[in-house]
């Protein structure tokens, strides 16, 4: 009876105490073709099972009084293998461990959206597949076949038979092959070091790159091809940044100004030039100029050819004040230079090979012994890039080398060449012949006293073993009354106790795990389990982009002054109680309350979504969240209370998102520009007069073809306060509202 399947037709059965809580639940299922029966007669639950014979029986928690007990035992009577399913609104400790007691094993919280209930079959496909999960259901124990203590001596012996074997093999090759253990972790460090480096080499330059870009009259300059302007506005920035080449191509790939350090040179000894076509031709500085994008940007990395030598360069797009390009700038480093620094940085000996295998730069003193890369390595370390890198040997000036080599990988995952790191081999050490002796006689020791203990413990440990394991089974069935004596002096005695001392910590986690269900969101939840899982407790900073939603409430203050405290209390309790249901629905995350006000996010829990669906969903829920308060403010109004008039902000972009507070009290949540700009622009609707969603022009772009879906009106360019550029906004409304 209990596999969860989707490819026929089933029987469900829901027990609610209102047949309205039911319909997200039974549409669910309808949908996927079953047959469903919704009732609110307890009485007569144990005659449907006879008549339907369900494979699912949906009981609500909240059924007054003590009739969802007695369902509850008719159908532990009648039907002792049906799949229950508690369902519950709000948390009711007592009935859920009472539930428990009684086999329930599933819950499920409302809203009652699809991946809840999906989750809630899993856990039943989950419990009926499992054969031990099963035994235990029963109570009875299985015989024991082989006895406990056998199964603890038994490898013993066998440890000692082989050790003794062994011996002679691991005593001639254990210092060596530690020692080359070492050396080659040593390697590999050294290679991750070294990619890291690069990673932050082009983190560097591309910092300087949009420094360059962004520097005033830079695009005025390039415009009017005025090539001693932009010496004068670059030179201080070069100097300052240890810029070894840059270049100022305009739109048709024609060298405005270039300044490529001498060799040998000092600070400031630059080889300054105009009129080139070299750089703009190549590829990928013909991307910037062609406007073309990739997932990180509008710019683009890769190696040229210059008089100067090969150079690394990062390319972007200069832009004028009205957002057009009138340009690219392009910042380089050579690359012996930049072996160099890698070298002083890692103690490493750094290569750099072309795609092709070819030497493009070495801090190897002998650069004519370095074999290029063969065509049958370079195709293992194109296949095999993801996954491993490879170790190869170089002979170099009479010395061994060890070489890890890797790709050298830039934005987007393009693979420029190979980088090699390599450390000169130093780990031909080999054991004397006492040293030999000493490990042999170790080895025989231990094994003795291994064999001693294993037979002392299995003694110790079979004889109370049966009783802890029975107690397990209790508490896998749900039974958290479950205690056992704690006598001894040895670890069984502290087993014990840790048990009993387990369960207690289980009683009062499921009580905890309750309230956290409670504050935070069922996606926060989700996520501070997994963070604590891997044994992580603090939640890692992650950057993403994601669309922020924030309301608030106009003049409140000024009506909460007029009321009671309860009475505000309770007026944002139904606000609230109407309007989050609608940010869940749309795989929102409410971040968080504050009064009057509330901070949610789309497309970061429980799963990172693209910008285009993280922005449609928040604007589906602004529209129905405004729908919500106006039917809120036509209760308020019958029942002679003021409206909330609400101003609704989206907005999408960069954030950084985790957990923000000390080890010991923690808040996931949301911070960045762009949620300060959010909070802008939602203060911007109270030139409203009424209620109203404004949305900035990051989010209109990022709807993409969700735009048609919705009715905007261009409200022009404002400047939001702490914002220096102006930002354009919309005013949102439904499509078949004949407003905008």
């Amino acid at each position: 009876m209990g596999a969860f399947c989707l490819n026929m037709s089933q029987h469900v059965l829901i027990l609610l105490s209102e047949k309205t809580a039911g319909e997200a639940l039974s549409e669910y299922f309808r949908n996927r073709g079953d047959k469903v029966l919704v009732t609110t007669d307890s009485v007569k639950i144990c005659q449907l099972i006879k008549r339907v014979k369900p494979d699912y029986i949906f009981v609500d928690l909240h059924i007054p009084g003590d009739e969802w007990f007695k369902a509850l035992k008719c159908i532990n009577k009648q039907f002792p293998d049906a799949n229950v399913i508690m369902t519950n609104r709000h948390a009711d400790v007592r009935r859920e461990l009472i539930a428990r007691e009684h086999g329930v094993r599933v819950f499920l919280r409302y809203p009652f959206n699809p991946e809840w209930i999906e989750n809630a079959l899993q856990k039943f496909n989950q419990l009926n597949t499992n054969l031990d999960i099963e035994d235990s259901s029963t109570g009875k124990l299985p015989r024991v076949k082989i006895p406990m203590r056998l199964k603890i001596t038994l490898p013993y012996a066998l440890l000692a038979i082989f050790f003794a074997l062994a011996s002679a093999f691991l005593v001639s090759r254990y210092v060596f092959e530690s020692i080359q253990e070492r050396f080659l972790i040593q390697l590999i460090d050294t290679g991750q070091l070294t990619a890291d480096w690069m990673v932050q080499e082009e983190s560097r330059i591309l910092e300087t790159v949009r420094l360059l870009a962004h520097t005033e009259g830079l695009a005025n300059a390039v415009e009017e091809q005025d090539a001693e302007r932009l010496r004068e506005i670059v030179i201080p920035l070069v100097i300052n940044y240890s810029v070894e080449a840059i270049d100022i191509i305009d739109s048709q790939g024609v060298s405005v100004l270039s300044l490529h350090q001498l060799p040998g040179g000092g600070v400031g000894d630059y080889d300054i030039s105009t009129g080139d076509t070299t750089l703009g031709a190549l590829p990928f500085v013909q991307k910037v100029i062609n406007s073309e994008t990739d997932s990180l940007g509008d710019k683009f990395a890769g190696l040229a050819q210059v008089p100067n030598g090969d150079y690394i360069y990062i390319v972007g797009p200069i832009l004028d004040a009205n957002g057009s390009k009138v340009g690219v700038v392009a910042v380089g480093k050579s690359l012996p230079n930049l072996v160099k620094q890698i070298r002083q940085d890692t103690l490493g000996q750094v290569s750099i090979y072309g795609v092709e295998g070819n030497l493009l730069a070495t801090t190897l003193l002998v650069q004519e012994e370095v074999n290029p890369l063969s065509n049958v390595l370079l195709s293992q370390l194109i296949h095999a890039q993801d996954e491993e890198s490879l170790i190869r040997e170089l002979s170099i000036a009479s010395a061994e080398y060890s070489e890890i080599l890797g790709p050298w990988e830039v934005r987007e995952g393009q693979d420029l060449g190979i980088i090699g790191t390599s450390l000169a081999q130093n780990y031909l050490a080999r054991p004397t012949m006492l040293t030999r002796l000493q490990i042999l006689l170790i080895v025989i020791i231990a094994v003795l006293g291994v064999i001693t203990l294993g037979v002392f413990l299995a003694y110790q440990v079979t004889n109370p073993l049966s009783q802890i394991v029975h107690a397990a089974i209790e508490v896998a069935k749900g039974n958290l009354e479950v205690k056992i004596p704690s006598r001894g002096n040895d670890e069984v005695m502290v087993l014990s106790h840790a048990f009993n001392y387990m369960v207690s910590g289980l009683q009062e986690g499921f009580i905890y795990r309750d309230l956290l269900g409670r504050t935070v969101s069922p996606q926060v939840r989700e996520a501070l389990r997994h963070s604590f899982a891997s044994g992580n407790i603090r939640l890692e900073g992650q950057n993403t982009v994601g669309t922020v939603l924030m309301s608030d409430i106009r003049g409140f203050t000024a009506i909460s002054e007029k009321e009671e405290p309860t009475t505000i209390l309770n007026w944002l309790n139904e606000y609230f109680g109407e309007v989050v249901p609608v940010i869940t629905s749309r795989g929102g995350v409410v971040d968080k309350f504050e009064g009057d006000s509330m901070l949610a996010f789309f497309g970061i829990l429980p799963t990172p979504l693209p910008a285009e669906e993280s922005a449609y969903y928040a604007c589906k829920a602004a529209i129905e969240m405004q729908d919500a308060i106006e039917k809120i403010n036509k209760r308020r109004a019958k029942r002679g209370e003021p409206p909330l008039i609400t101003g609704i902000g989206v907005n999408t972009g960069n954030l950084t998102a985790g957990g923000l507070g000390t080890s010991d009290r923690m808040n996931y949540t949301v911070i960045g520009d762009t949620v300060n700009t959010t909070q802008r622009i939602e203060g911007f609707t109270h030139k409203f007069g009424g209620s109203g969603i404004l949305v900035s022009e990051t989010t209109l772009s990022a709807l993409k073809n969700h735009r048609e879906e919705f009715k905007f009106e261009p409200l022009g360019e404002h400047a939001l306060k702490g914002k220096m550029e102006l930002i354009w906004l919309y005013r949102l409304y439904p499509l078949k509202s004949g407003k905008g």
